[in-house]
């Protein structure tokens, strides 16, 4: 059995962050996105190999992930011609390939029992099983409606409040049979969603669902990103470097710091927060709630630093404040320039080594 990660969108909703950065290694605080992705897929014995499609900026990609004996998983990486959509992606990743794949979208962060939705294919010797996830606000998504055997009944594309009859997502997660794979044309952009998934429907292939009610989220926009931290953070998403915490103990407990960076005498840490490898934190910084300070940061004398997320190599010198922000690599702000974002979920965002000279309030 194969995996195949989609990850060749540009991440546009991420930009400016993925200018220079693909989506799929963006760091959710010191690991790349996609680690956590082949994390669960390795999970499963049966699957010997992951197949990553790529187009965007594939080299920075390979360069962080190798052929995967680090992580311990066989990877080959596949790079689209030119964009093919969802569904041609698949396609030509799975080029010579005959038995079922497990095909995740780039940027679907979960802990799915992917070992559960691989046997439900199996038991309903289906063609094509898709995952579903419920949502709170159906008019905002396309559903899917499903019989009360499982079987996938139709597709509605953002429907009108009085159409709604489920409140099911795609999860962007599948269980799919490549010999299904003939419908779709060679070397044309194909959209696996809008025109593979209801050729399955309109054949009455065996098309089932999986619907899984726990945690899910797409990363690819700045509010979404910051969320992922924030839910790992108070341990409502249990995963590194998090999960060794006890989610009983107060927030303000809940501190990562990496063993090798330099917290100084007299600098305020105040959890839950991430403090990467090699950064250095000044005596009289403050770094408060929600902060994730990447690898080789350097906060200095008088700084403040929450709800924030700051990429490896950033540098915030004295009586800098930054807040409700997502900093790019090696972004450098000097004395006393303050950054602060409308909330939480409407941050700045400021892309690789942007410099703001001092006392600049952005």
């Amino acid at each position: 059995m194969k995996a195949i990660l989609l990850a060749g969108g540009q991440g546009t909703r991420l930009r400016p962050l993925t200018l220079h950065t693909p989506k799929p290694i963006v760091p959710i605080f010191d690991r790349p996105f996609l680690q956590y992705q082949i994390d669960l897929v390795r999970q499963i014995p049966a699957i010997d190999e992951v197949i990553l499609s790529l187009n965007y900026q594939p080299g920075r990609i390979e360069e962080v992930f190798g052929d995967g004996s680090s992580l311990g998983v066989k990877i080959r990486y596949v790079v689209e011609p030119e964009p093919l959509g969802t569904g041609g992606a698949i396609k030509y990743a799975a080029r010579g390939v005959t038995d079922s794949v497990v095909v995740f979208n780039g940027d679907v962060l979960t802990r799915i029992d992917l070992a559960a939705v691989i046997a439900l294919h199996q038991t309903r010797r289906a063609r094509a099983t898709i995952v579903l996830t419920p949502v709170d606000n159906p008019t905002a998504y396309g559903l899917v409606e499903t019989h009360a055997d499982g079987r996938v009944k139709r597709f509605l594309e953002k429907p009108k409040p009085d159409e709604i009859t489920t409140n099911h997502i795609n999860a962007g997660m599948y269980v799919l049979e490549p010999e299904t794979f003939d419908r779709i044309p060679d070397g044309v952009p194909w959209s696996i969603e809008r025109k593979y998934f209801p050729s399955l429907v309109e054949r009455d292939e065996t098309f089932v669902a999986y619907v899984y009610e726990g945690y899910w989220i797409d990363i690819g926009t700045p509010e979404k990103y910051t969320q992922v931290h924030r839910d790992i953070m108070d341990g409502r998403f249990a995963t590194a470097p998090f999960d060794a915490l006890d989610v009983n103990v107060a927030p303000s407990s809940r501190i990562v710091t990496a063993p090798d960076a330099d917290v100084a005498p007299g600098a305020t840490i105040e959890g839950p927060c991430f403090i990467g490898a090699g950064a250095v934190i000044a005596a009289g910084a403050h770094v408060g709630p929600y902060a994730v300070i990447g690898r080789g940061a350097q906060i200095g004398e008088g700084a403040a630093v929450a709800d924030a997320i700051l990429w490896p190599g950033c540098r915030l010198d004295g009586g800098a404040s930054v807040r409700h922000a997502i900093l790019g690599h090696r972004c450098h702000l000097g004395n006393s320039v303050s950054v602060t974002g409308v909330s939480v979920t409407d941050a700045a965002v400021l892309g690789d080594d942007t410099t703001l000279t001092d006392y600049t309030q952005v």
